[in-house]
């Protein structure tokens, strides 16, 4: 009786091990790590696949052959990004929102993106009451 137990409690300690294990993984994997526009520029960056944030200067989307140019800015920095993906760009791309385009900073100093992220807009607003409605 001894023996099923340790058995027992052996397989519960593997099936343990097994689950932390995973979930220690799936969070290292979740975590978006990137660098800031300052940071890229001043080299504490790697130069080789990188993600940076920063905001899409407005103004500065170009859109031409299947290609998107745009500067990355954080205060007075900014760094020139050409978009070669394939997926769509997401909605919330425009100028003046928050962006992390994930690539590579060539020697040229010009950042080619394989992958863009827009973040949302922070800041909604509830719609105004219909006449006629109370609420």
């Amino acid at each position: 009786m001894g023996n099923k137990r340790l058995k027992f409690g052996i397989g519960i300690g593997i099936i343990l091990v097994v689950v932390a294990w995973e979930a220690i993984t799936g969070f290292q994997q979740s975590k978006t790590y990137y660098v800031t526009v300052r940071e890229l520029l001043s080299g504490k960056a790697a130069r080789h696949r990188v993600r940076v944030g920063g905001v899409v200067a407005p103004g500065s989307i170009d859109r031409r052959n299947g290609m998107v140019t745009f500067r990355l800015t954080q205060d007075s920095d900014s760094v020139p990004v050409t978009y070669v993906g394939t997926d769509p760009l997401p909605d919330t791309f425009v100028g003046g929102a928050q962006a992390i385009a994930e690539g590579d900073y060539t020697a040229d100093g010009v950042f080619r993106a394989d992958h863009i992220q827009a973040k949302c807009a922070s800041k909604y607003q509830a719609a105004p009451p219909s006449p006629g409605k109370k609420g």
